[in-house]
């Protein structure tokens, strides 16, 4: 564990680039070393350009790029001198990221080429800098800027309650929200989330998730720096093409990932291996045969990822049962951790040794972790949380904040769960998204979502209510349904009738596998992939 002087992004820097100078930093997967020692250097030139520039502590700076290590060392150069960053993910739309840079009042823009295009009205505003991140270079704005001249350290002026970042949400819900964080909230959480999973310098974390969600930006980033870990990004899309390579260059022992990565992994390459012919499928249905076959999967799996994989993290959404199933038979090192941005963001989890099916793990130490009002019979409530994580409240927005975070300093999260006998945490969807029967009763849609992600042929799938109904809105995998149905083609009614008759079965088949409240009265094919949030949850909200 590091002894750092303060919780804040400056005391931690100064601890690793004193303790792991020659070690690798933030590097392009497979490119030039790029040390710790280089890092600071980097890093420095950049604080004294934006002190000439003349940004003071508490002025927000925006980062709106895709992952890479000039990302970080911007990160760092405004967080040393008090600066708030405003990290924006990439894949908002130019409405929103205008919404939002107008919200934050920056008074600098970190940009990437590629996503110029989306700040178009801000590169004639007088008022904003914009800086490209690939050279660190002024591309507009203020040209005639008196130079300010630093005032001694001011990475000594930076304390633990000041901001440090406010990171703006695109949950289910629609609205984004700007939540504030402290350098305590960040630098906290990330040191607790080692005493989960202990990371050393020799760690390789490889990059997937974007940099400016918190699940990615404190635990794949502040957490390895902190602990002289090295972390390698990728230039292109993570698409198989070029993650494969990547994969076998880096090596990683760590990996961070959101449920939807591993569940087409499972559905689209493992699953049907199991269930490709009559005979595979008998066999399959005896538990030890199950076993040995999930066991050599997870031993492919892991080479796949490079061979050398730890621990494989899952967040930001809940996790197919099936497949968690899988990865838990097959002893697959992955971990599931619950959290939200509003908590920066981890608040309960457990290393992969200490995993058990279908559940969270323990709070996270030094984080206090209650069920408010939990239901006499199942014990399920809303999970409510406290501690030195929990974000400061949103900006510009007092009173949605007092909704949120009571006088005694405990956050509702808005998310449902329980706690089972040997004290960990069951995690069981959005309170926002339960159902409740004509009857009383509650319906988790998640739940029945993983019942019919499981059915042969379904991609994904959402459930929810009309008119007092249970709808299954059903994606199907179109071309292997045509490749089925290939003589049927030519003739319409027939193939019509061959969709009618799968998606009659897959209402069955769904309708004994859940409790009698859960059953659905209407299956529908979703003609064209759910809209998503950046960790890829599916924005219920434009459904229901």
């Amino acid at each position: 564990m590091v002894q750092l002087e303060k919780y804040t992004i400056p005391a931690m820097l100064r601890s690793s680039f004193l303790n792991y100078r020659e070690r690798p930093s933030l590097v392009f997967a497979g490119e030039q070393n790029f040390t710790y020692g280089q890092l600071e250097k980097k890093m420095n030139l950049v604080v004294d350009q934006l002190v000439t520039i003349g940004v003071q502590k508490g002025d927000k700076c925006v980062i709106l790029s895709t992952n890479m290590p000039n990302w970080g060392i911007a990160y760092f150069a405004i967080a040393s001198i008090g600066g708030i960053v405003v990290p924006i993910l990439p894949d908002f739309s130019a409405t929103e990221i205008t919404n939002i840079i107008q919200h934050s009042e920056p008074k600098i823009i970190f940009v990437s080429e590629n996503l110029l295009p989306k700040i178009d009205s801000f590169t004639t505003d007088p008022n904003k800098i914009v800086i490209g991140i690939e050279s660190f270079e002024k591309l507009t704005g203020a040209e005639n800027i008196q130079s300010i001249n630093a005032q001694g350290n001011t990475a000594e002026t930076v304390e633990e309650e000041d901001l440090a970042s406010i990171i703006y949400t695109s949950g289910t819900t629609g609205k984004s929200k700007g939540v504030m964080l402290t350098h305590k909230n960040i630098v906290w959480d990330a040191e607790h989330a080692g005493m989960i999973q202990p990371i050393n310098c020799e760690d390789r974390f490889l990059s997937l998730l974007p940099l400016s969600h918190a699940y990615e930006n404190t635990i794949g980033f502040i957490l390895p720096v902190m602990y002289g870990a090295s972390v390698h990004y990728i230039r292109k899309l993570p698409t198989p093409a070029v993650l494969l390579p990547a994969l076998q260059k880096v090596k990683p022992t760590l990996l961070l990932t959101v449920p939807l990565i591993i569940e087409k992994i499972y559905h689209r390459q493992i699953k049907p291996k199991f269930t490709s012919n009559r005979f595979v499928r008998l066999l399959y249905g005896f538990f030890p045969v199950r076993l040995l076959l999930h066991r050599i999967a997870g031993k492919k799996l892991l080479e796949t990822f490079g061979g050398k994989l730890i621990f494989f993290g899952i967040g930001g959404a809940k996790l197919d049962a099936n497949v968690e199933k899988f990865l838990h038979e097959a002893k697959f090192p992955y971990s599931i951790g619950f959290g939200l941005t509003e908590t920066a963001p981890l608040v309960a989890g457990a290393g992969p040794a200490d995993t058990r099916l279908y559940t969270i793990g323990p709070a996270m130490p030094g984080n206090e972790v209650k069920i408010d009002q939990p239901d006499p019979k199942t014990g399920q409530g809303e999970i409510w949380v406290k501690g030195p994580n929990v974000m400061r409240g949103y900006y510009k927005e007092p009173e949605l904040t007092k909704e949120v975070i009571t006088a005694e300093g405990w956050f509702r999260t808005g998310d449902l769960g329980l706690f089972d006998e040997r004290g960990y945490l069951v995690f069981k969807g959005r309170l926002k998204n339960m159902i409740v029967s004509a009857s009383g009763e509650n319906i988790y849609p998640e739940e029945i979502e993983s019942v019919i992600n499981n059915f042969k042929n379904v991609v994904e799938s959402l459930v929810i209510q009309r008119k007092g109904k249970l709808v299954a809105l059903v994606r199907l995998n179109m071309e292997e349904l045509e490749s089925q149905y290939q003589a049927f083609r030519d003739q319409a009614d027939l193939y019509n009738e061959k969709l009618e008759d799968l998606l009659h079965e897959l209402q069955l088949y769904v309708n004994t596998h859940v409790n009698k409240f859960s059953q659905v009265q209407l299956v529908l094919i979703q003609p064209e992939p759910f809209e998503r949030t950046p960790t890829q949850k599916i924005k219920r909200f434009l459904y229901t």
